[in-house]
């Protein structure tokens, strides 16, 4: 079997200190034993240097490493002639490329530091690739040469040739105040500079920017920011559109507006692809789907493409029955009555609040009164500016309700929605100053902290993590206070789509098992259903008038709310997700005569 397996070797940077250990890896491999060179450490090397090829994989090394710094794996055989490119030696390597084509939005589905965003600099032009020779990169004759033959090649000779123009919607648009220069800061003339195909005032309207047309872009907030990016992009001429998670920040109303514009720019011979990690927004963009897995930041592999709903199954299934091979050891699966038996528990104690209005400017927002058991999740839905954080403020006490209503004392832990790390020092130090006692509670350990994987980097420092590292923290610290009411703000921002069904199955368990009840906003839809056993329902005006309707049950309010987004709901008979209706579509109108915007039942 030895013979049939390849192995990577991978030093994480961040991690290696070869200064500050007695480099136990090179001391205990028994390669090195014998005289050759497998684990290299000199003086003057900043991490240890391990040979793939002398490399025998027996283990020995990630064990030994004190600061948890080398992975070796190993690989099929089959993907050592499918390298399409490596960074360094003992680094992130990708295996193969997504193929698009030209007429249709390509998807692309896995989870975070799988190669995504590898594959997208790759196929705008902005990364060569090198087909795994980091040392020695090949030329472009070659590299047309590697992919002869699949529709890959036609691709590549367009970039070539400076035929083929790609832009970028970038992941990160909280950045984008600092990236753009020049003097002109404000949102229409900025987009007005960049507009090609005369469609600004259209692609104004539909990602309602009209109203913050004359602001600078530096005040925007997040889901401005993302409506501004996509515009910028929509109304630009170009071959190739990229859109890296088009959806963050956006609610759902929002994110279907978003993925329609990024649909309408499709022509026959341009190609549009699409990353994104809110599974039904991606079901409903996508014409076709390539999956990533792997091991993140150690090497991903790109699956041929596969049709939308079998891409995503695929994906949820962790199994690819073409390859006959399996990437998970669990399938995520979504039935809705998973809370029914399993936590069946006696809801004796009942809570209630008042019904309640507050002005914040020229904003009003009326909350009718309503009541809540413990063991029990209620998800509040609406679009953004109608109030949802307001009302958890309120809930939490940090907000007043104007006259003299008064909500009860209640004992509350809040996950804000934005995360601003202040805290000096590394995730343990704060574990253990913020939730010292639960986190030393084998019963907390094992239902939240390690399903979500925080020992990856718990002695990292909090103002180094990424946004979905601050957001798992931000979940296990809301957790880990004591209360009898926890409310949660968009949970599953920054996280990948895995990260999130695995964050949601952790709040449901924690909530049931400890008789708690949680209040949690939520725009991911998929996660959202999953979650609620109850939900409440924020309409009127964003921004200036709106309402919090009482708690009703799930598939009664998320009638309401879909009916008045105007979009329907079916459920996939395999994973029993929710799939939006394509608009107009049979099933769209047939459940609109029926009323029925949201299926419960398990129908294909």
């Amino acid at each position: 079997m030895a013979d049939k397996l390849t192995r990577i070797a991978i030093v994480n940077s961040d991690k290696c200190k070869p200064k500050k250990c007695r480099q136990e890896c090179k001391k205990s491999c028994p390669v090195v034993r014998t005289g050759k060179l497998c684990i290299e450490v000199t003086p003057e090397s900043k991490i240890a240097y391990i040979s793939e090829r002398l490399c025998i994989g027996c283990g020995i090394c990630p064990k030994k490493c004190p600061f948890g710094a080398i992975h070796i794996i190993n690989l099929p055989t089959n993907l050592e002639t499918q390298v399409t490119h490596r960074y360094s030696a003992n680094s992130f390597k990708l295996h193969r490329l997504p193929m698009p084509r030209p007429g249709q939005v390509l998807g692309l589905v896995g989870t975070n530091g799988i190669g995504k965003s590898t594959a997208l600099k790759i196929l705008s032009g902005k990364l060569k690739p090198n087909l795994g020779r980091y040392e020695n990169p090949p030329d472009w004759e070659e590299i047309l040469k590697y992919f002869r033959g699949s529709e890959l090649q036609n691709y590549f000779t367009k970039v070539l040739e400076d035929d083929l123009k790609a832009i970028v919607k970038p992941q990160y648009v909280d950045q984008l105040p600092r990236a753009i220069k020049g003097d002109v800061k404000t949102v229409r003339p900025l987009i007005a500079a960049r507009s090609e195909l005369g469609n600004l005032d259209e692609i104004m309207d539909a990602l309602e920017l009209n109203h913050v047309a004359d602001r600078e872009i530096a005040v925007l907030s997040g889901g401005e920011l993302q409506r501004f990016a996509i515009a910028l992009v929509a109304v630009q001429k170009a071959d190739v559109y990229m859109f890296d998670e088009p959806s963050s920040y956006l609610d759902v109303k929002q994110r279907l507006t978003a993925a329609r514009t990024v649909r309408s720019l499709l022509r026959d011979d341009d190609y549009v692809i699409v990353v994104e990690h809110d599974l039904s927004i991606l079901d409903y963009l996508s014409d076709f789907i390539c999956v990533l897995y792997g091991r993140p930041a150690v090497y991903g592999v790109v699956t041929l493409p596969s049709s939308v709903r079998e891409g995503i199954n695929i994906f949820l299934d962790g199994n690819i029955p073409s390859e006959n091979l399996r990437f998970r050891e669990e399938a995520l699966t979504f039935r809705l009555t998973e809370a029914g038996e399993e936590y069946m528990t006696d809801k004796a104690r009942a809570f209630s609040y008042p019904s309640m209005k507050k002005t914040l400017g020229n904003f009003e927002l009326t909350v009718k009164s309503g009541d809540f058991t413990d063991s029990e999740i209620v998800v509040m839905m609406g679009e953004n500016g109608t109030g949802k954080t307001t009302f958890c403020r309120m809930l939490a006490g940090a907000e007043k309700p104007d006259g003299t209503q008064k909500v009860p004392a209640m004992n509350i832990s809040m996950k804000p929605q934005k995360i601003t790390p202040k805290f000096q020092g590394t995730v343990r130090q704060l574990f253990f100053k913020r939730i010292k006692a639960a986190f030393l509670n084998p019963q907390f350990q094992t239902d939240v902290y390690k399903p979500l994987k925080l020992d990856d980097f718990i002695d990292q420092e909090v103002q180094n993590l990424s946004g979905g590292e601050l957001q798992r923290v931000a979940i296990v610290l809301a957790l880990g206070l004591p209360a009898d009411i926890y409310l949660i703000d968009e949970p599953s921002a920054y996280l990948d789509s895995e990260q999130r069904i695995i964050a949601a199955r952790v709040i449901k368990r924690f909530i049931m098992h400890n008789k708690k009840t949680a209040f949690i906003v939520e725009h991911d839809f998929i996660m959202a259903t999953y979650l609620a056993d109850r939900v409440i329902v924020f309409d009127g005006q964003p921004g200036i008038k709106s309402r919090a309707n009482k708690p009703e049950s799930l598939l009664t309010g998320c009638n309401t709310f879909l009916q008045n987004l105007d979009i329907t709901f079916r459920r996939d008979p395999n994973t029993f997700r929710p799939r939006i209706n394509k608009y107009q579509s049979q099933n769209d109108q047939h459940q609109k005569l029926a009323g029925n915007y949201f299926f419960l039942e398990e129908e294909s």
